[in-house]
């Protein structure tokens, strides 16, 4: 009895040992996640390579952070300076772009600070002229780090900004719902505004007022993390990831990937 007891006890400790060789941990930005990319695509990545994905979806910043830390096998962000950046300090190998989409400014139906159709650069001006509320995530994630930008842009110091610039703290769909409630300003990547569209039906009072510049185009990319940084990574399960999200199969998988009868992401590995 005790003999059969410590072979099924060694058989689950090497069946635990087996699954966590077989799981990739990733990184990840909100949106892969808010928009149930990662939902979609997970089950298919397993049934195609016998790994599971798992993963921590918070903002690039924070992502780069956890792969810095060694923390994760891989990232899938959306901040490429940042990823070029974090590539240049030897923790991250093998970049690759997988997917795009655009950046927007949304705000209430009723457009209070009359911002409907502007170039980004005078949307920003005039919410900060008219002191209209404007709703950041302020949480160094790839979408705040590219609103800043824009702000920088628009020559507009969000450090001297007084209460009408709102610093959230929260995710993109968190940040969204709170803009709306207090009848503000944001900006978000197009699929998350698809997915929150999705999610108020009739009851959503925002609209897109600021679109189609080409300084909102929004790039989506994988990065490995360097084994010889970091021991505990597993850069075979990262590669067949990367090998698997760029093959011509799964980028047909992104595009099929729709809500409202619109894409959230559009494909462009190997562009």
């Amino acid at each position: 009895m005790k003999k059969t007891l410590l072979t099924l006890g060694l058989s689950a400790v090497l069946a635990s040992s087996l699954m966590a060789k077989d799981a990739l941990m990733m990184a990840t930005t909100t949106s892969t996640d808010n928009t149930g990319l990662l939902d979609y695509l997970a089950p298919k990545f397993e049934k195609d390579t016998g790994v599971t994905l798992k993963w921590v979806a918070t903002g690039t910043g924070k992502a780069l952070k956890m792969g810095g830390n060694c923390d994760v096998d891989i990232l899938f962000v959306h901040a490429p300076a940042s990823e070029k950046k974090f590539i240049s300090t030897g923790y991250g190998v093998d970049r690759q772009q997988v997917m795009y989409n655009d950046f927007i400014v949304i705000g209430p139906k009723k457009d209070p600070a009359t911002v409907n159709g502007m170039t980004p650069n005078e949307a920003l001006q005039t919410i900060k002229d008219k002191s209209a509320k404007f709703f950041s995530r302020g949480d160094n994630s790839g979408t705040n780090k590219k609103e800043l930008s824009l702000w920088n842009n628009a020559k507009v110091d969000t450090k001297e900004a007084s209460s009408w610039y709102v610093q959230t703290g929260q995710g993109m769909l968190r940040t969204i719902n709170m803009a709306a409630e207090k009848g503000g300003y944001t900006m978000t990547d197009r699929g998350t505004w698809i997915k929150y569209m999705s999610q108020k039906g009739e009851s959503n009072t925002m609209k897109v007022v600021v679109e189609g510049d080409k300084s909102l185009f929004n790039q989506y990319s994988v990065v490995s993390i360097n084994k010889e940084k970091c021991s505990n990574v597993k850069p075979e399960l990262a590669k067949k990831f990367t090998n698997w999200v760029v093959s011509p199969e799964t980028q047909k998988t992104i595009a099929d990937f729709r809500l409202l009868g619109q894409a959230l992401f559009i494909p462009n590995a190997g562009k």
